[in-house]
């Protein structure tokens, strides 16, 4: 969970020119953040998984031994295919690394090879003469080696996905409208900053509206323009003090 947190985090703050380290974030952050993985295909993918593997090695009995029986014969029929299945996940990777082919799909390839090592670890388990136990073992640090990278693509696309899906809706973050007694001097090319200068007889005469919060770590504000665009424009770092103030209003349609 640590590592898909990892991959998750940089990902999502990557998009906004961030990292999670220097963010200061913690162990039980990036635990946290890995359950944004939990999503239903996920799940479904998972329970699949582990039902072909449970189906294929279970002696049924009692009233569920019809269903398991048949269950059973399903997963010993894919498993004998399961070359089939690697070399699928193999030409998918090819695609994806020699010609860039279904690029927002690549974790179908490394996820088609670990599924086929896992069929055939529940093949060998099948064989009347089964092989030796380091055959079996290669096969399963292969297969899980394969599937971590399968989730280790699914977690950094998932979290850049996200952060272009809040970066989109950036308004209806958290707003930011800052005061300050002397110029901060902020630019961005985003229409959505807007600057105003209240005159010489106010202290905090600059006020700085048209921001939206991405994070607030250690008394830092990382804010973004309304209208952000990752490849054009800054994320500011702001800091309350002496002269400058800070008020965060709600995000707005």
């Amino acid at each position: 969970m640590f590592y898909v947190g990892v991959i998750y985090t940089g990902a999502y703050y990557g998009y906004f020119h961030l990292s999670p380290f220097a963010l200061g974030f913690g162990f039980g952050e990036f635990v946290l953040h890995s359950l944004h993985l939990v999503t239903f295909p996920v799940l479904v993918g998972a329970g699949a998984l582990f039902f072909v593997v449970a189906a294929a090695g279970h002696h049924p009995t009692g009233l569920n031994g019809a269903l398991m029986r048949s269950a059973g014969r399903w997963a010993s029929a894919m498993a004998r295919l399961y070359l089939v299945v690697v070399a699928a996940g193999l030409l998918l990777l090819v695609l994806w690394w020699r010609w860039q082919v279904l690029l927002p799909y690549r974790w179908v390839g490394p996820l088609l090879v670990g599924f086929g090592l896992v069929l055939g670890v529940v093949r060998q388990g099948g064989l009347s003469r089964p092989s030796s136990p380091w055959q079996a073992a290669t096969l399963v640090l292969a297969a899980g080696l394969f599937l971590l990278w399968a989730v280790t693509l699914v977690s950094g696309q998932l979290g850049e996905r996200n952060a272009r899906n809040d970066a989109r809706n950036v308004t209806l973050r958290t707003g930011l409208v800052v005061h300050s007694a002397q110029s901060l001097g902020l630019s961005s090319w985003a229409p959505g900053l807007r600057h105003r200068d209240l005159g010489a007889g106010v202290h905090l005469r600059h006020r700085y509206e048209g921001l939206r919060l991405v994070i607030e770590r250690a008394g830092r504000y990382y804010a973004v323009p309304i209208g952000w665009q990752a490849r054009t424009d800054n994320v500011f770092i702001l800091r309350e003090g002496e002269g400058v103030r800070i008020e965060l209003t709600p995000g707005v349609l």
